[in-house]
C-alpha cells in the first residue's frame, strides 16, 4: 500500500483513529446534505483534526454548526468534525470520484 493511501483510510486525532467514511455516512443522513467529504487537517497538538466539506441539496439550508451538532450527536466525542465548509461543489475526477487531496484546510 502506498504510504499516502494510509491517510485515505483513517486519520489519527490524538492517537485515535477516525474513519472518514463513517463521518461521511452520518453527514449523508442529514436531509440537507447532497455530497460530503471528510479529511484530516493539521492540528498543532493532536497531529490531525477532522474537517468536513459538504454540498447542500438544491433548495436546502443548513448551517455549519447544525451539521457539526448532527454528527456530534451520533459519534464518539473525538470523531465529529471541528469545522464544516459548505461549498458549491467538490473537486472530482473525470469518473466522478471526489478528490479529497484537493480539499485544503483553508477551504
Amino acid at each position: 500500500m502506498r504510504p499516502e493511501a494510509v491517510g485515505e483510510l483513517a486519520h489519527l486525532r490524538g492517537g485515535l483513529n477516525v474513519y472518514p467514511r463513517e463521518i461521511e455516512e452520518v453527514l449523508y443522513e442529514h436531509t440537507a446534505v447532497a455530497e460530503a467529504a471528510v479529511v484530516g487537517v493539521p492540528h498543532p497538538e493532536l497531529g490531525q483534526d477532522v474537517a468536513a466539506h459538504v454540498v447542500l441539496a438544491p433548495g436546502a439550508h443548513a448551517t455549519e454548526d447544525e451539521l457539526i451538532q448532527h454528527v456530534k450527536s451520533q459519534v464518539a466525542p473525538y470523531k465529529y468534525p471541528r469545522t464544516v465548509s459548505v461549498r458549491d461543489g467538490l473537486p472530482k475526477t473525470a469518473t466522478g470520484k471526489i478528490l479529497k487531496r484537493d480539499l485544503t484546510p483553508a477551504e
